[in-house]
C-alpha cells in the first residue's frame, strides 16, 4: 500500500476545487492533467499548470505516507457526491484508488507521482502580510483594467509596488487606468516592485476572504507565492518596463465636480441599454452647473438620461465608453466621488472626494460628433 488517509468529506472536496482551478486541462505533461496529492506529516493537493500552482492543506488522519497523481475532474465528480461523512482512501502499490464513504465505494486508477515538476521555492523570511480584505478590494478594484493584448503582456497583469507606507497597485489597458492603494496602520519591513499575470490574481482573488486574517506575499526574482489560511498559490512573475503611472496622471485638471456614485452609474447603465458590442456608440456626456446630460445613438435606438451633480462643468461635451465608465464606478468604494476633467481631448479621471488616496481610475475619451 502506497498511500492512506481519512478525511472529512466537505473540507476534501472544498481542497479538490481549489487544487483544480490551476490543473491543465490538456498538457503534453499529462502529469499535469492531474492533481498532485501528497500524505505527508499532513495532507496537500496540488494542482500546476507551469504558470501558476495552488497548493492546499487538508486536515486528515494520515496512516500511510506517500504521493500519487489524482484524476482531477473524476475525483472531484466523485467526492462532491459522497456522503456528508468521513472519506477514507487507500492508494496500493499498482497505483489502484479505493474509496470509501458510507455505503458508497469507488476503485478508480492514479498514476505515479515522480514524473511531476516540482513547484518553485519562494521563501517566505521577508513576507509582507496585509488584510485578506484588502488586498481582495487591491485585485477587485484593478483587475477589469488589464490589458488583454499579447503584443504588450506587461500589460496583461497588475503592478504592485509595495512601499514601507502603502501597497499600490495599478493596471492599465491602453483605454483607461485603475489605482487602488491600501496603507498599513504599522509600516511593512520590506518593499517590492512587481507585475503579477491577471490569471493568477482572479485564482488569488478566490482565495480571498471578507475578513482581517492576513494575506501573505513573498517574492523572489522571477516568483511570487500568495499564502491565503491553508492555500498557497505561487506564480511566474511577468517581465519588463511597466508604463509610468505617474506620468499619465500629471495633468491638472480645470474642471472638478462631485457625483452621487450610485446615482451617476444609473445614469449610465440606462443609457448603455442600447449599446452592444455588436452596436457600439460613445455617451455623450454635456456637463453643465450641477448636472450632466447623457445621450447615446445607435441602430438599435436613442437614449438620453441626466445626473445631478455639484460644480459647474462649464458645458463640456465629451465622449466616452459606457462600460468602462461603468466598470469604474463599480469599484468606487466611496458613496461620492470627484470628475476631474480639462477638455474633449483629456481623460476623466474619478478620485476620492476626502484627501484619501485609495483609488484614482482613468478613462480616455471618445471622439464624438457635436451637436449644432
Amino acid at each position: 500500500m502506497l498511500i492512506k488517509f481519512s478525511c472529512e468529506k466537505s473540507l476534501l472536496v472544498s481542497a479538490i476545487s481549489v487544487a483544480s482551478r490551476t490543473v491543465s486541462p490538456k498538457s503534453p505533461l499529462t502529469v499535469l492533467e492531474g492533481i498532485f496529492l501528497q500524505a505527508g506529516e499532513k495532507l496537500h493537493l496540488t494542482g500546476y499548470n507551469l504558470e501558476t500552482g495552488i497548493t492546499v492543506e487538508v486536515p486528515a488522519e494520515i496512516e500511510k505516507q506517500g504521493e500519487c497523481i489524482l484524476p482531477a475532474r473524476l475525483i472531484f465528480d466523485i467526492v462532491r457526491r459522497l456522503p456528508d461523512e468521513l472519506v477514507s482512501v487507500e492508494v496500493d502499490d499498482d497505483y489502484k484508488i479505493s474509496i470509501e464513504c458510507g455505503i458508497s465505494k469507488y476503485r478508480i486508477s492514479a498514476e505515479n507521482a515522480a514524473d511531476y515538476p516540482e513547484l518553485p521555492e519562494v521563501g517566505e523570511g521577508d513576507a509582507v502580510e496585509l488584510p485578506q480584505r484588502e488586498l481582495r478590494d487591491l485585485i477587485n478594484g484593478t483587475l477589469f483594467s488589464v490589458s488583454d493584448n499579447a503584443s504588450r503582456p506587461i500589460l496583461t497583469g497588475v503592478l504592485f509596488e509595495i512601499a514601507e507606507d502603502s501597497v499600490t497597485a495599478v493596471a492599465i489597458d491602453g483605454f483607461r487606468l485603475a489605482l487602488r492603494r491600501f496603507r498599513p496602520e504599522t509600516p511593512f519591513l520590506k518593499t517590492m516592485t512587481v507585475v503579477v499575470p491577471a490569471p493568477a490574481l482572479r485564482e488569488v482573488e478566490k482565495l480571498l476572504g471578507d475578513t482581517d486574517e492576513p494575506a501573505r506575499i513573498s517574492l523572489e526574482r522571477r516568483h511570487i507565492l500568495f499564502t491565503v489560511g491553508d492555500a498557497t498559490l505561487v506564480c511566474r512573475l511577468l517581465e519588463g518596463d511597466f508604463m509610468d503611472w505617474r506620468k499619465v496622471l500629471q495633468t491638472e485638471p480645470t474642471i472638478r465636480l462631485v457625483a452621487d456614485v450610485e446615482q451617476l452609474a444609473m445614469a449610465f447603465e440606462r443609457v448603455s441599454l442600447v449599446v452592444s458590442e455588436k452596436f457600439k456608440g460613445p455617451a455623450h456626456c454635456l456637463f453643465s452647473k450641477n448636472a450632466v446630460t447623457l445621450k447615446t445613438a445607435t441602430v438599435v435606438g436613442t437614449a438620453q438620461d441626466s445626473c445631478p451633480l455639484a460644480g459647474d462643468g462649464g458645458d463640456l461635451e465629451i465622449g466616452f465608453n459606457c462600460r468602462y465608465v461603468l466598470d469604474a464606478l463599480r469599484q468606487v468604494p466611496d458613496q461620492e466621488v470627484t470628475l476631474e476633467l480639462t477638455n474633449e481631448l483629456n481623460p476623466i479621471v474619478l478620485k476620492p472626494t476626502t484627501e484619501k488616496d485609495t483609488f484614482t481610475y482613468l478613462i480616455l475619451p471618445m471622439r464624438i460628433k457635436k451637436e449644432g
